[in-house]
């Protein structure tokens, strides 16, 4: 199964410290996986940015509202305690805490006002019913940036001339770590229409191995496997082993099929994965703002 949002994790998490009173924070984190019927996939499952768990971050906020709230409490050596208000709150029998059941406890309000989190409960008052966490819909709005992002960029090289399409792809295999020296690179393409390979680059700064480029500006043509392959032949001719070929189109499977199995190592960069290394190394975009979040140092208060 998937894992709860981190509103339907309260009641079972308080459930558990019902039982026994207080849990270690690993210990508690055990418990509520086997009483969700959690897989290993589920519990390893990463947020779109890839620096926390889903499961560690939505069992976060779930002990974050009920400590703030009163129903649970730290106690000592990292540990989890239920309070006298969460044993009340379950003596409530509800088939949900979530956000709506905690407003009626003032430090939810308090809590909002502090930390302003719109996200959660707005102006309005009404709180959200959304199960997403502050971090899960941050990252949510960074990938639809990202894809918009992503989408006009290759727009742009789409209608940019053939020239300027060359250099962009020295400029980005440079980021990459390619190419040794700029002024080595430079000379990628020097070797244009040269037995169907459009030019050549450096695998490092040693030169210890060439990649040979084919870069094609279509709009909206897919790659084929014959073109593809004409490519694999041209590296054949040159006695060459790794190749790129990319192309601000896309590649039919069939040709994403056929180097899968030769010998040769050809990459395949399409329109879509060129706009994302784009984004990722820096090369025709520009840094607009940069947020920082932070979170509870554990270690550091290990040897309170």
């Amino acid at each position: 199964m998937a894992v709860p949002g981190f509103q339907e994790i309260m009641l079972p998490l308080l459930q558990i410290l019902s039982e026994n009173g207080i849990y270690s924070i690993g210990e508690l984190r055990r418990q509520l996986v086997e009483k969700l019927g959690l897989s290993d996939a589920d519990v390893n499952e990463l947020l779109p940015s890839g620096r926390q768990t889903r499961f560690s971050n939505r069992f976060s906020w779930a002990s974050i509202y009920l400590r703030r709230t009163g129903l649970i409490e730290n106690a000592e050596g990292r540990k989890l305690k239920i309070t006298r208000r969460g044993q009340e709150a379950l003596r409530q029998a509800p088939p949900r805490i979530d956000l709506k059941f905690l407003s009626q406890y003032p430090e939810l309000a308090e809590f909002r006002q502090g930390s302003r989190r719109t996200t959660v409960i707005a102006d309005t008052g009404q709180v959200d019913e959304t199960d997403s966490t502050p971090e899960e819909l941050m990252d949510s709005n960074y990938q639809k940036l990202r894809s918009a992002l992503s989408a006009e960029l290759l727009e742009r090289v789409k209608n940019c001339s053939a020239s300027f399409f060359e250099q962009l792809v020295v400029d980005l295999l440079l980021a990459m770590g390619y190419g040794g020296s700029r002024r080595a690179a430079g000379k990628a393409f020097q070797t244009s229409g040269d037995d169907g390979i459009d030019g050549t680059i450096d695998e490092d700064k040693l030169g210890l191995d060439i990649i040979y480029i084919q870069a094609k500006k279509w709009s909206n043509t897919p790659v084929d496997r014959p073109t593809v392959q004409a490519f694999a032949g041209s590296l054949e001719g040159q006695r060459a082993r790794k190749g790129v070929f990319i192309t601000t189109s896309r590649f039919t499977p069939a040709a994403k099929e056929y180097v899968s199995r030769i010998e040769k190592k050809i990459i395949l960069i399409d329109g879509e994965r060129l706009a994302q290394l784009m984004i990722d190394y820096n090369v025709g975009v520009a840094e607009r703002s940069i947020f920082v979040v932070k979170r509870m140092d554990e270690d550091y208060f290990s040897g309170e």
